[in-house]
């Protein structure tokens, strides 16, 4: 290799694919390199000619080679061939099994599920801003948008981008450093979703096999409201999963959600806490106003460490923020956007209860020199 192509590969190992979070140097994207005494030509080899990232890819690409070179750059954007991209799959995956589930027993990924007994709790808006805030801090972070018939994660983090697809692999758009997948991705508009509880199995089980993960710290994942097929289908896919159970001041609201939280006791899943949304108001003269009634978190977290016979957490009361929900709507998670607002500042809360928490001994990664 001359010393013109290895600054070249220098230069663009700090380049990474935005989807595969990874050097395009360590993908085979790199292809051939010409020189002459005025010009420097470059071939970038995209995995699939539709790649939404190619774009972003050509001038980060550009970016990087002006900066190195001061003679005249070319770059020549080809698609990968067929032997390449099988190369490339075969490279990812790492495993001679061309589908299977990365986060079973032994996996170092941090599963959670978060769960409500019903609709409208802010589940979803929790999840979402949790994830984003455990992104920022610096780990690899995936977010299954399991509710498939009310899936809203898509909008709620301002995502608009569409899965790549590479044949029967599916890589998932990347949005504030979170790795997303949602059927809302698969649907034109907003076109309702109804099927039976086979369809429904088989979309979660894709969702852990098909999309391409890569190396996760963590792994959230939203769930429908109460106890159906989608539940029973996780619960067997994710044995190591814990659950969060989402609930309102409300005791009717905190009957639902044990409800909700004593159906992952059964499918093996353990309930790592409690968290009461819309907990109360705070007013200007910074007393709190409990518009909802109280004492509903405290007692599902009482009720199902009867159950469990371990203590489970009242892991924090979120309160009533008219931010919170602006910034939904608006797809910007508060935890960017108002980092200060009491509602961001108790989000923040939770994650770093869930980032403090511990693998099991058999799921954790040991280094060990041998003499």
């Amino acid at each position: 290799m001359s010393e013109i192509s290895s600054r070249v590969i220098e230069a663009l190992s700090r380049v990474i694919d935005p989807e595969l979070r990874r050097p395009i140097t360590e993908l085979g994207m790199v292809g051939d390199i010409a020189e002459t005494s005025s010009e420097i030509s470059v071939a970038i080899k995209l995995t699939v000619s539709h790649c939404p990232a190619a774009e972003q890819i050509e001038n980060n690409v550009r970016v990087a080679l002006e900066t190195e070179f001061k003679e005249h750059v070319t770059v020549k954007m080809q698609v990968m061939t067929v032997d390449e991209l099988n190369s490339l799959k075969a490279k990812l995956r790492g495993s001679s099994e061309p589908k299977s589930n990365p986060f079973t027993v032994g996996s170092a990924t941090r599963v959670f599920l978060f769960g409500s007994g019903k609709g409208g709790v802010g589940k979803s808006t929790i999840t979402a801003n949790v994830a984003v805030e455990l992104a920022s801090q610096g780990y690899e972070v995936g977010l299954i948008d399991a509710d498939i018939f009310g899936f809203s994660i898509p909008g709620q983090l301002g995502l608009t981008a569409k899965p790549t697809r590479l044949d029967d692999m599916i890589l998932p758009p990347v949005i504030h450093g979170v790795k997303v997948i949602s059927i809302g991705m698969f649907l034109p508009s907003n076109e309702p979703v109804a099927w039976r509880g086979p369809m429904l199995h088989k979309a979660i089980e894709q969702f852990l096999t098909d999309v391409y993960w890569g190396p996760l710290d963590f792994l959230l994942i939203d769930m429908p409201p109460g106890t159906g097929d989608v539940a029973i289908s996780i619960g067997q896919l994710l044995p190591t999963a814990k659950s969060i159970v989402i609930t309102t001041p409300q005791l009717s609201a905190a009957l639902v959600a044990e409800r909700s939280g004593s159906a992952g006791l059964k499918t093996g899943q353990e309930i790592f806490g409690v968290v009461e949304n819309s907990s109360y108001l705070i007013q200007s003269d910074g007393t709190k106003f409990e518009i909802y009634g109280a004492g509903g978190g405290a007692e599902v977290a009482r009720s199902l460490s009867e159950r469990t016979g371990t203590t489970i957490p009242l892991l924090g009361q979120i309160p009533i923020s008219s931010a919170l929900s602006a910034a939904s709507d608006a797809g910007m998670p508060l935890v960017l956007s108002n980092t200060a607002d009491p509602s961001s500042v108790a989000i923040k809360a939770l994650a770093k209860a869930i980032s403090e928490d511990k693998l099991p001994l058999t799921s954790r990664t040991l280094n060990v020199k041998l003499s």
